[in-house]
């Protein structure tokens, strides 16, 4: 299994090691995302699935309040922080320990809830590029960045995607894309090669084949697999019916360096974390 990653990030002063990988569970708060889309909308709802996620096993809780799935509609910067707020200060209120990320390719999104919320870590599907405020902001606000590859914007990335070689366009926009970070100062970055953002079917599985190649950047890979449509959509299902598949691709991207899996299924994902690992230490 590959190890070339730096081998911990800085939450808020705690370090947090990546000797084993570490797994973001999903709370969308949103009312179309592609797979929980209304169903964590009250905060009853949010409070239980953050809890339920804990006790399976979650390291880091990842909350959206905009949907990033193929062809959704686009909300204001006002909905999204209307839809989040409410989320973050049940979470702040009743999991005060607890590490937390959003998702949100907007700068003033992003520093409103570190600021106010001690939100601990940025999850941007665009790197900065829906919003040049994003990189001054993430530097100011000193946490830990996940920068993801997107080909156009949720609006148009399955339309036509093209590349002529997808993995190797890909670490050519991460090398860019930290290197600016870097010139800026900030400290902490994750990647995220962004799978099912502007991708075609085979590039997904062309992506993941390679999934190794991305270590060479020396930074911790984040990888969205779960009940995504390179999934259902290969096997001719529904995301509902996509577990078994997730748990397949999970497996296989922890083998290839995958440091932290975002993931529906916190308590499936666990179980792949301590399958590989346990494996690798009987080898």
């Amino acid at each position: 299994m590959p190890d070339s990653t730096q081998n911990f990030l800085n939450f808020g002063g705690r370090l947090t090691g990546l000797r084993e990988p570490l797994l973001m569970g999903i709370l969308n708060v949103t009312p179309d995302s592609f797979y929980d889309g209304g169903k964590h909308t009250a905060e009853e709802q949010q409070h239980m699935q953050v809890d339920f996620m804990l006790s399976e096993g979650m390291d880091i809780l990842d909350v959206g309040a905009y949907s990033s799935r193929p062809g959704a509609k686009h909300v204001s910067e006002k909905e999204e922080w209307a839809r989040l707020e409410p989320a973050l200060k049940m979470i702040r209120r009743k999991f005060d320990k607890l590490v937390l990320s959003v998702d949100t390719f907007r700068a003033e999104i992003a520093r409103r809830a570190v600021e106010e919320y001690g939100v601990d870590m940025i999850n941007d599907i665009s790197s900065g590029f829906m919003d040049d405020r994003m990189i001054d902001t993430i530097a100011s606000l000193e946490v830990p960045y996940v920068m993801m590859h997107m080909q156009g914007t949720p609006q148009t990335m399955q339309l036509k995607p093209e590349y002529q070689n997808v993995v190797e366009e890909i670490m050519d926009f991460f090398v860019l894309r930290i290197f600016k970070f870097r010139q800026r100062g900030v400290k902490d970055i994750i990647i995220d090669p962004g799978f099912g953002f502007g991708k075609t079917l085979n590039q997904n599985y062309e992506i993941l084949r390679k999934l190794e190649s991305f270590c060479i950047l020396n930074l911790p890979i984040l990888v969205g697999l779960s009940r995504k449509s390179m999934i259902y959509n290969f096997l001719n299902q529904k995301p509902e019916d996509a577990l078994p598949g997730s748990i397949v691709l999970q497996v296989m991207a922890l083998q290839r360096g995958a440091g932290i899996l975002r993931t529906h299924d916190v308590g499936i994902a666990d179980m792949c974390r301590k399958l590989v690992f346990k494996d690798m230490a009987m080898l």
